[in-house]
């Protein structure tokens, strides 16, 4: 995935690509006219390509130290990430999930950043299956699944503002799954 970003990111624009229409997004905040972001990085496409980048490694960055505080406990781990996101959250904006809202904007099904968007989905589905797994190892995939979905349509809401801690709640629904999950385990 290195391979092909671009090193000399600008942090200023992601805080515009976030915040501001998708054509204005690429020099608003950057300080710099669009034909120099454009030789800088070849192409609008390359530009949101490397934003979404940029962004999912800040995330993974951020969730990492989330997930070792929470310490070995296989549940623990799972509602730490909910609680990442929701600091996250809280410190990033409430516009919801930048991937989901990029996907929501590129309707051109070969668009250079839908390797971004769907890796970092793929890699939050992998993280909640394989924390699945070592709490219900036969039924890890199916449980992944349903974190994933709890996680994603939180922060859906929370980008839409539907009700007040959608993450907060879908924390307190991920909570009574494991619970379930970890107590039919225990019965086999």
């Amino acid at each position: 995935m290195d391979g092909h970003r671009h090193q000399g990111r600008d942090p200023h624009t992601g805080a515009a690509f976030q915040e501001r229409g998708r054509h204005q997004r690429e020099h608003a905040e950057a300080g710099v006219t669009k034909k120099t972001l454009y030789d800088r990085f070849g192409s609008k496409e390359q530009i949101v390509v490397e934003y979404l980048a940029a962004r999912d490694e800040r995330w993974r960055a951020f969730l990492a130290p989330c997930l070792d505080a929470a310490g070995p406990e296989p549940a623990a781990r799972v509602l730490a990430v909910f609680d990442a996101s929701r600091a996250w959250a809280a410190e990033h904006g409430s516009k919801g999930c930048s991937m989901v809202n990029a996907h929501a904007e590129i309707s051109d099904p070969a668009h250079p950043a839908l390797p971004v968007i769907t890796g970092q989905k793929q890699w939050m589905l992998a993280l909640f299956t394989d924390l699945a797994g070592d709490i219900a190892p036969e039924g890890a995939d199916r449980l992944g699944r349903t974190l994933m979905l709890l996680h994603e349509g939180a922060l859906v809401a929370h980008g839409l503002g539907v009700f007040a801690d959608p993450i907060g709640r879908a924390r307190e629904e991920a909570r009574a799954l494991l619970a379930a999950a970890e107590g039919s385990a225990a019965k086999r």
